[in-house]
C-alpha cells in the first residue's frame, strides 16, 4: 500500500495514566504534565513546517486525544476531524483498573508479556479488530495526515504502514506525547 506521509501523535499524559489505570474506551482528562506534552507536540510539528495547507489533522474521538490535538495546533491555525476509527483498543472489564487489579481477578501466565494481557481481557477487543481498523484509517489516507490517538492504536497504525506483521507489534517504540513519523517506507521519532 502506497502512503502519504503520517505524523502519528499520542496524547499526553492523563490523570489514569499517572495512576497506572487502564483506560481503553473510558477517558480521564489531561493533566498539567500532558497539555505541556501537548504543547510539545504543536511545537514540533511548527518546526517541522506543517501546516494547514496540504496537510489533514484527524484525531480519535476521546476527550484525551481531542484535548491534546486542539493544544497542540493552535500554533497551526487548524482543528482536527474526529475519526472513530483512531479510538484505542477497547479493553473491556478491565477498563479503569490497574495491572495489578488485573493480575489479581485475571491472573495469566507468570511470563506473560505486557502487551500479550490485551487479547485476554474479558468484552474487550480482539487484536484482529484493532489491525481491521489501522487498514481502513490507512486506506483513507490521501494527503500527509497528522493523526492524534492511543498508544495502542499508535503502535498497529505504524506496524501496518511499515508493512509488519502483528507479530512486530512490539519493534516499534512506544510512549506517552511522542511523536512519530512514516515516510517513504520509514519510521522516525520526533518527539521526544
Amino acid at each position: 500500500m502506497s502512503l502519504p506521509e503520517i505524523i502519528i501523535a499520542r496524547h499526553g499524559q492523563t490523570e489514569w495514566n499517572r495512576a497506572g489505570r487502564w483506560q481503553g474506551g473510558l477517558d480521564s482528562p489531561l493533566t498539567a504534565k500532558g497539555e505541556d506534552q501537548a504543547r510539545g507536540l504543536g511545537e514540533i510539528l511548527v518546526r517541522e513546517g506543517i501546516g494547514p495547507d496540504g496537510w489533514n489533522f484527524l484525531t480519535s474521538p476521546q476527550g484525551r486525544s481531542v484535548d491534546t490535538a486542539r493544544i497542540a495546533l493552535v500554533g497551526i491555525g487548524a482543528t482536527a476531524q474526529v475519526v472513530h476509527d483512531l479510538r484505542e483498543i477497547d479493553v473491556g472489564t478491565w477498563a479503569g483498573l490497574t495491572v495489578d487489579e488485573i493480575d489479581s481477578r485475571w491472573p495469566g501466565p507468570e511470563d506473560e508479556r505486557f502487551i500479550d494481557k490485551y487479547t485476554r481481557a474479558p468484552g474487550g477487543e480482539s487484536f484482529d479488530a484493532l489491525w481491521d481498523r489501522a487498514g481502513v484509517i490507512l486506506g483513507s489516507l490521501n494527503r500527509p495526515t497528522v493523526l492524534f490517538t492511543h498508544g495502542m492504536t499508535s503502535r498497529f497504525l505504524r506496524t501496518r504502514a511499515l508493512g509488519m506483521s502483528l507479530a512486530d507489534l512490539m519493534d516499534v517504540p512506544g510512549g506517552q506525547g511522542c511523536l512519530f513519523r512514516i515516510r517513504d517506507g520509514a519510521h522516525e521519532v520526533l518527539w521526544p
